[in-house]
């Protein structure tokens, strides 16, 4: 906060590398509930050797969390085994969360809510969870969809919404799914730049 009482704008620490990924093929991009084939070839060739110094325009100041921006690039853009050696390498509660994630995606739903277990309270959940809820406020009653955020960001109850619909496409709940995938990603990922730039 400025000695005036405003608000100053957060700077945002991406460096353009990042940036430039994250728009790549962006209507498509995280949009599969289950992952089956390695995604966007171009993403990954501008992700193999990077150095997480390139990821942020100022000092690294968590690597752990640098590195967990980098396993949440490589999962963007579906390349799970790259997002996988990044995230089980990490071993604070945020290489957890990648890594839950990871398995999620990959439909190994039991080894999700291990990794999941490893991270309960993460501190991206508050923010997840308030999103999720805007999401889905104004959508009929299903409890399944209510589980999400009972109290806090429930990823189990997710793993088990993806579980029961990502092989059927008719289902009309899948699409709200995608979208609430793609809620927690951001809520991790812009933790993770947050506490990776010491923000």
């Amino acid at each position: 906060m400025r000695q005036d009482g405003l608000m100053q704008q957060p700077t945002d620490p991406l460096m353009s590398l990042p940036r430039r990924v994250l728009a790549l093929d962006s209507d498509r991009a995280y949009s599969k509930l289950v992952v089956h084939e390695s995604g966007d070839a171009t993403a990954k060739e501008m992700l193999d050797g990077v150095t997480l110094e390139s990821l942020l325009s100022g000092p690294v100041v968590r690597r752990d969390e640098a590195m967990g921006l980098l396993a949440g690039l490589y999962l963007w853009h579906d390349h799970l085994p790259e997002s996988h050696t990044i995230s089980q390498s990490i071993p604070s509660p945020t290489g957890s969360f990648w890594h839950a994630i990871m398995h999620r995606r990959e439909g190994d739903f039991s080894n999700s809510k291990y990794w999941y277990a490893r991270c309960e309270n993460h501190p991206a959940s508050a923010f997840i969870a308030a999103r999720v809820n805007q999401e889905i406020a104004a959508l009929p009653a299903d409890k399944e969809i209510l589980r999400l955020t009972h109290g806090t960001w429930n990823p189990s109850a997710f793993v088990d919404l993806v579980a029961r619909i990502h092989q059927q496409p008719s289902d009309p709940r899948r699409q709200l799914a995608i979208a609430i995938q793609r809620i927690e990603w951001r809520g991790l990922f812009d933790w993770s730049t947050r506490q990776a730039a010491g923000l």
